[in-house]
């Protein structure tokens, strides 16, 4: 994005809690970022860190109660969508703000047909008539790959493959040409060939359309081929955030090296076992007062126990929330 441009989301302090049984869990924690015109931007962590719950907290998809955004402002074309009435995201919500869902094979009512589900969000947010709605449904179809699509219009889910409802999925989010397209892991369900398809229609589509994406997933390979900036969450906060070059070559914080570690190299002597971070994500029972990751890091000193690192410069793009100060070398001897 050129200096000065204006961020098409624009994220500060969003905090949201789930009410339960047990009491609550705060999970996510100030969170803020932005992201820009026709870039990538990728988000990173393990299962639990509040990837998931931050994005869709952004235009109201999770169930209020147990859930409640407690705090923070979400921008996106002068509305801030977390001010929003329902019938305000809802206009949003697939016309402007398009999303991915993880699992295609949950994600499509088994009882009507594709055609159907790619329509509705043409009748609903463009208006179109049902022939220029099944018109510019076959025209999706064509656009992800899918062949013979007007034949393709009349079936239902169960009759495509993991990797060809993905791509249904794809195509009824970009029904309205929004302007932002958010994935939440949508390749997580799919085998290795069929995950580079839709990678490869990704690049094409973000190409073509010049949106802005952001794409959630746990896979770091997937992360380092297609994001132009990378942000790392841990225990529903951000704990680094860099250009997805930098990120790689120079990670700062010690969950995003430990992460890169776990990553099998194809490269040198055989290894005689994986790495893993030892312990488990934390369960937040309140917001963080301390460092999250401080049960797990080999690099904890008295001072993460005391107060929680707040985002700080460490270059170009580049911020890190922690207290260590790793020698620059230290990670290309590692």
């Amino acid at each position: 994005m050129p200096d000065g441009a204006v961020p098409v989301l624009d994220v500060k302090g969003l905090k949201t809690v789930f009410r339960t049984r047990g009491g609550e869990i705060h999970a996510v924690n100030s969170v803020s970022f932005d992201l820009r015109p026709g870039e990538l931007l990728g988000v990173v962590g393990e299962s639990g860190s509040g990837k998931s719950v931050t994005m869709m907290s952004l235009i109201g998809l999770l169930p209020m109660p147990p859930a409640d955004v407690r705090g923070g402002t979400v921008m996106f074309d002068g509305l801030d969508l977390l001010n929003c009435s329902e019938q305000q995201l809802r206009a949003v919500r697939g016309a402007r703000i398009g999303f991915i869902f993880q699992d295609p094979m949950t994600s499509l009512n088994p009882v009507f047909t594709v055609g159907f589900q790619l329509m509705e969000p043409l009748r609903k947010h463009m208006r179109l008539g049902k022939k220029a709605a099944r018109v510019r449904a076959k025209e999706l179809l064509e656009l992800v790959g899918i062949p013979d699509a007007a034949r393709r219009l009349d079936d239902y889910p169960h009759q495509f493959s993991g990797g060809m409802r993905q791509r249904v999925m794809i195509a009824i989010a970009l029904a309205c040409d929004p302007k932002v397209l958010i994935a939440d892991e949508p390749t997580t369900a799919l085998d290795v060939t069929i995950q580079a398809q839709i990678l490869e229609l990704v690049k094409e589509l973000r190409q073509k359309l010049g949106m802005a994406i952001v794409w959630i997933t746990h896979d770091l390979g997937v992360i380092a081929g297609i994001a132009d900036r990378v942000i790392v969450m841990y225990g529903g906060q951000i704990v680094e955030q860099a250009p997805a070059r930098e990120l790689f070559s120079n990670p700062r914080h010690p969950y995003t090296r430990a992460l890169l570690k776990t990553v099998p190299s194809v490269r040198g002597e055989r290894m005689p076992k994986l790495n893993v971070i030892e312990g488990q994500p934390p369960i937040l029972r309140a917001e963080p007062s301390a460092c999250a990751f401080r049960g797990r890091c080999a690099h904890a000193m008295a001072r993460c126990a005391q107060e929680n690192p707040l985002r700080r410069i460490v270059g170009p793009g580049h911020d890190v929330a922690c207290f260590w100060e790793p020698l620059d070398q230290e990670w290309q001897d590692g």
